[in-house]
């Protein structure tokens, strides 16, 4: 059996306590990117716009785990040396996590480094495949936190691996089976400091649609509070020979998803703003309608007035002359 991407899709978030986004988010099935940025002013920035330019290129035929190690290694080679060229954007880094979806193996080859995170839900059940290169999941690795301690600890937004600061990187990869019905997520730490697995599962599981379980997690994050920049792609597969629902995605790069006005906040409001002007053009097409009506009934009882007009007159001019 071969496998097909039938639905897909990816939004960027400000959130709530950030100023600029830093995320970057990179669709062209069957890759999926994001990268969350760190460092001052706009390094950030900067770097995670680094790492999905290096994957717009045509993808070479070489095996997917070996197309996601190059890239993100070069992507660090040339993170590293624009910081050392611009004092300005010195010690900036990002993380990131790339999916290739190899549907005639029905496999997904994920590229891994910093706190992002891939996730699959098959039979409702989601799994985390990637694992945090942060202090605390470390620290909870050895035994020194509990998973509650860790999930609200002050220091888990601390990553000991990113793509940038070092020459070198050291990129996680693995391939996983996939079949039809799985759903894959790709987010940044946004996303899960807002909400814990189970809830994330749970709006997946009941989501109809990937659009709308992508709006519906970044909603959700928002409304926990929305402390970071918030990115979720979301993508299901099938078996290729079920009937097409959705055309393949468009390319999103960087933070120009804000500037292109596909933020969920921004897609809400011109969904909003889109209806309300479907709305009016309705009314405006029924309204030269309905005053044509108006003009043919107004007509008509005009002339039915003179109709009965004409008789009143002739009879009574008739009487006269009997008379």
């Amino acid at each position: 059996m071969t496998l097909r991407i039938t639905d897909q899709a990816y939004a960027t978030d400000t959130g709530r306590q950030r100023s600029a986004n830093e995320d970057s988010v990179f669709v062209r099935a069957p890759l999926f990117v994001i990268a969350d940025g760190m460092g001052g002013a706009k390094a950030g920035e900067v770097a995670s716009k680094t790492v999905v330019e290096a994957f717009d290129h045509p993808r070479p035929e070489a095996p997917p785990e070996r197309v996601l190690r190059e890239t993100i290694e070069g992507a660090n080679r040339t993170i590293y040396s624009l910081a050392r060229k611009d004092p300005n954007l010195g010690g900036m880094g990002t993380t990131t996590t790339a999916a290739i979806v190899d549907a005639r193996a029905e496999e997904v080859a994920i590229g891994h480094v910093g706190d992002s995170r891939a996730y699959r839900l098959r039979a409702g059940k989601l799994e985390r495949l990637t694992r945090d290169h942060s202090l605390v999941e470390e620290m909870r690795r050895k035994g020194q936190l509990t998973e509650a301690q860790a999930s609200d600890h002050p220091q888990r937004s601390i990553i000991t691996r990113s793509v940038g600061p070092e020459p070198e990187v050291d990129v996680d990869l693995q391939t996983v089976p996939a079949q039809s019905g799985d759903i894959f997520l790709v987010c940044s730490d946004g996303l899960t400091t807002m909400l814990d697995d189970e809830h994330i599962e749970r709006l997946l599981a009941r989501a109809t649609s990937m659009p709308n379980a992508v709006r519906a997690l970044v909603d959700e994050a928002n409304r926990a509070g929305g402390r970071d920049n918030i990115s979720v792609i979301a993508f299901k597969l099938v078996d290729a020979a079920e009937p097409a629902l959705d055309p393949e995605g468009a390319t999103l790069i960087g933070t120009s998803a804000a500037e292109a006005g596909l933020t969920a906040t921004e897609v809400r409001r011109r969904a909003a703003a889109d209806a309300a002007r479907q709305r009016r053009e309705e009314a405006a097409a029924v309204r030269p309608g309905r005053r044509r009506r108006i003009a043919k009934r107004v007509a008509g009882i005009v002339a039915l007035l003179v109709v009965i007009g004409a008789i009143v007159f002739g009879a009574t001019y008739g009487l006269r002359h009997v008379w």
